[in-house]
């Protein structure tokens, strides 16, 4: 059986339980149908509210929500969300957004334009063609 000193500060196994579970979108009912039967909604929902979880249980969560028992031990949100925030910055590729093209966005709308022109002067050449093929049959 677990006890505090096994767990870091500040971790609460039971609410990273809850978050890896509504991440995965799985219902409390349905981790404790995945439990067996001996658990309930209400019984996982107290589970979740413990602060140390018991080891044989901790791994059966684990395994069912295929995360390491690791994860759900030292998963600490306060750290993640520091991570984050000194990750990402204006300069970052890690922002999805690049503020600094190596293009010049105009030149790419122009080209797009071209290309567009070409392919509409195409199709209409094709449907002059058939009209005047159409024109041609009728008059014969």
């Amino acid at each position: 059986m677990s006890t505090a000193t096994d767990t870091p500060k500040n971790i609460h196994q039971g609410r990273n339980v809850k978050r890896f579970r509504e991440m995965l979108g799985l219902k409390q009912e349905a981790l404790a149908l995945a439990l067996g039967n001996d658990w309930s909604q209400k019984r996982v929902s107290l589970l979740e509210a413990k602060e140390i979880i018991e080891e044989d249980i901790l791994g059966q969560v684990a395994a069912i929500l295929k995360v390491p028992v690791e994860a759900i031990k030292n998963f600490d949100e306060e750290k993640a969300v520091n991570i984050i925030s000194n990750t990402f910055n204006d300069t970052s590729m890690l922002n999805a957004v690049n503020y600094n093209p190596t293009f010049n966005p105009i030149d790419k709308l122009i080209e797009v334009y071209e290309e567009n022109k070409k392919l509409y002067e195409q199709l209409l050449a094709s449907e002059r063609e058939k009209v005047e093929l159409l024109k041609n049959r009728s008059q014969n």
